[in-house]
């Protein structure tokens, strides 16, 4: 894997959520099967948040929406109503990035993993999640 760090980035289908982060050229997403992932489809790399900047403005596009544990925000745009990047329960001391949503020519690769929300505890466990919001791992 490419582990050289670029500066990706990325928003919302209708560009007002607009953000930028550091991280690998080649990332590991997480792709989950928790109520909320698995209707949106969402598959996701985590990024330190000290590593994710969100632009100007954007902030006033943003709708969250918790539930469960609230530990989790999920972030979509008010106004096309993309998730392009939250808070994962998983890791509340980084940030997702819907890869999909990540602008064309800085991920050169993307391995992705499964995350067993249904079974969040077991797969918190037994996956190594958690360590992907680490500034220094």
């Amino acid at each position: 894997m490419n582990t050289e760090i670029v500066t990706h980035r990325g928003g919302c289908h209708c560009g007002r959520v607009r953000w930028e982060a550091e991280a690998p050229k080649s990332v590991v997403a997480w792709s989950c099967n928790c109520s909320d992932c698995s209707m949106r489809g969402n598959t996701h790399f985590i990024v330190p948040s000290c590593k994710f900047k969100l632009k100007v403005d954007s902030e006033k596009f943003i709708t969250t929406y918790t539930f469960g544990s609230h530990t989790a925000k999920h972030t979509f745009c008010n106004v096309c109503g993309i998730t392009s990047f939250y808070i994962p329960r998983s890791n509340p001391d980084g940030v997702a990035l819907t890869f999909r949503c990540v602008d064309p020519g800085t991920l050169s690769h993307v391995e992705v993993r499964t995350f067993d929300g249904k079974n969040w505890e077991s797969s918190y466990e037994q996956t190594s999640i958690a360590s992907f919001s680490l500034a220094d791992g």
